[in-house]
């Protein structure tokens, strides 16, 4: 999406993609036939693999260059500055995160990749700010000039889009927008400024640029700079999804795929070790912390009722992450976090892939 990407980090051509391409580019023409066809074009894709990429989206390039930009810069300080903005000191996980907060396995296993974490901007005096740990409440930014506008508009511009496509997603299931908004005031919606760092480690099972994983919100929207990502396909095999000029990928969380009774596909994916420098920017679209997931009324079976049982956003948010970061995890065992609700091994939306092959062997 950026002219300066070297050409051995592009995608080929959208006619290329392995994974659908929907062009939103109508949405907005008031041609209400015109908006059926693309919210069609959106459910099969959520029903089938769960990922696909999406063109005429409407965001500026502009916006898309200056968070590059953005994060190029900070990321590129010394660590002793970005670590003034530890997300350690926030309980609402917002802040620089150094690679060795990257899991609570550290150092057995590595996520090779740096942030900086900033979300839907709450007041400090938010109930769910005072009670802690609930992803809610103000952002910090780093005294770079310029940095904070350029990085709040392009989460602006993003989290707008992700408003169309959950007015899409709702036409495609057959429920009121209203259905699906009316759980967003204050969401857990947090944009990742993230860059793999550069190293000579090998790709294997215990050194990836992020372990393989669903998403545990509506959806996400993401701003990629370079190969590394895999999702799992339709057949449960593990492909490559690539950057494609002029488009984001997105791909069903968690919340969508509860609303929707399994109809839609929160798909597995990774970021394998590449060895090189890559940047991305995931928007994961949220819920404010309190909402109640479960099936919508139309998708209401005594089977859905029993596969999705109702969890609050907010809970299966930290529930998933709570030991994916060294400083909550250690804040739990401490006693400074205290949870009340459990804490699985392992991801109740998880799907198993078929036996990898090929180049995809080291990564699994």
């Amino acid at each position: 999406m950026r002219a300066d990407v070297s050409d051995d980090q592009r995608a080929l051509t959208v006619s290329d993609a392995t994974l659908p391409v929907i062009d939103l580019g109508g949405l907005c023409s008031g041609d209400p036939a015109e908006k059926a066809r693309i919210a069609a074009e959106l459910g099969r894709a959520a029903r089938t693999a769960g990922f696909f990429y999406i063109s005429g989206h409407g965001v500026p390039q502009g916006l898309i260059d200056g968070v590059m930009a953005a994060s190029r810069e900070f990321h590129g300080m010394p660590r002793s500055y970005k670590m003034r903005w530890w997300s350690g000191f926030t309980t609402n996980r917002r802040g620089y995160v150094p690679f060795e907060e990257n899991g609570a396995d550290f150092p057995r296993v590595i996520n090779m990749n740096e942030a900086w974490d900033m979300s839907y901007e709450a007041p400090a005096d938010h109930p769910d700010y005072l009670a802690r740990w609930r992803m809610t409440g103000p952002n910090v930014w780093p005294d770079l000039p310029g940095w904070k506008e350029r990085v709040a508009g392009y989460y602006d511009a993003i989290f707008g889009l992700g408003l169309r496509l959950l007015d899409a997603l709702a036409l495609e299931l057959g429920v009121q927008t209203e259905e699906l908004t009316r759980h967003i005031t204050y969401p857990t919606s947090q944009l990742r400024l993230l860059r793999y760092v550069p190293n000579d480690l090998p790709a294997t099972k215990d050194i990836v640029g992020i372990a393989a994983h669903s998403d545990f919100e509506c959806f996400t929207i993401l701003l990629q700079g370079g190969p590394g990502l895999q999702v799992m396909n339709a057949d449960d095999d593990w492909i490559e999804a690539p950057p494609i000029p002029g488009c984001f990928i997105v791909n069903i969380g968690d919340i969508f795929e509860t609303w929707s009774g399994g109809q839609f596909k929160s798909t597995q994916h990774r970021v394998v070790n590449i060895g090189r420098e890559r940047f991305s920017f995931p928007l994961f679209f949220g819920l404010d912390y309190h909402a109640i997931v479960e099936p919508l009324e139309k998708f209401r079976t005594p089977e859905t009722l029993a596969k999705y049982p109702p969890m609050k956003a907010g809970d299966h948010l930290m529930r998933m992450t709570v030991n994916a970061f060294r400083y909550i995890a250690d804040a739990k065992e401490k006693g400074v976090l205290v949870t009340d609700y459990d804490v699985p091994g392992e991801n109740p939306f998880k799907r198993e892939a078929r036996a990898p092959v090929g180049k995809d062997a080291a990564a699994s």
